[in-house]
């Protein structure tokens, strides 16, 4: 997938150092909300991280993960990747990060769209889900903006990696 500024490519190995080094460099800001980041620290956790994420996209189970690279530059900014929820259904729901250095500049959004516009045209989704901790603002912020509609928030159900509860807000867009 392409969109003006970005490709959206599937995981392989050849991305998995600069993801790695992306992770690295944004663990403090990611790991505020995101419980894997301790767990994607090393080499050998990326590798293999990487190696599922490519079985899974090969086999269209647990995560479809896009690697998003700046067309411009080359640079590895983050991911984001289709959670199949329901196969049946079809029902996805939306998980991305961002290097913290690339923060601010639109691209989450403009991969968003991209995701979901293959979601809805070529997987022939019923449903999209963006979920975000009650407290992550940014991202609740990114999927107003985006037209998703806020569905209610799912009280102390997760915790956070600080330890702390926390509740899930949950958006959602239905067939375009």
């Amino acid at each position: 997938m392409e969109t003006g500024r970005l490709k959206l490519l599937p995981p392989s190995m050849k991305y998995q150092p600069m993801m790695l080094e992306a992770i690295l460099e944004s663990q403090d800001e990611l790991g505020v909300y995101l419980p894997w980041v301790p767990y994607a620290l090393t080499e050998a956790e990326s590798i293999e991280n990487t190696k599922r994420a490519i079985s899974n996209f090969e086999n269209f189970e647990g995560e479809l993960r896009y690697s998003i690279i700046e067309k411009s530059t080359g640079r590895f900014l983050g991911a984001i990747g289709l959670i199949i929820r329901d196969k049946a259904v079809p029902y996805f729901e939306i998980g991305y990060w961002l290097r913290s250095s690339n923060v601010g500049y639109g691209f989450i959004s403009e991969a968003v769209k991209a995701v979901e516009t293959y979601a809805f045209k070529e997987l022939k989704a019923n449903r999209l889900e963006i979920k975000a901790a009650e407290h992550n603002l940014r991202s609740r912020s990114l999927a107003e903006r985006g037209g998703y509609t806020f569905e209610g928030i799912l009280r102390n159900n997760r915790r956070l990696p600080s330890g702390e509860l926390s509740g899930t807000a949950v958006y959602a867009k239905t067939g375009l």
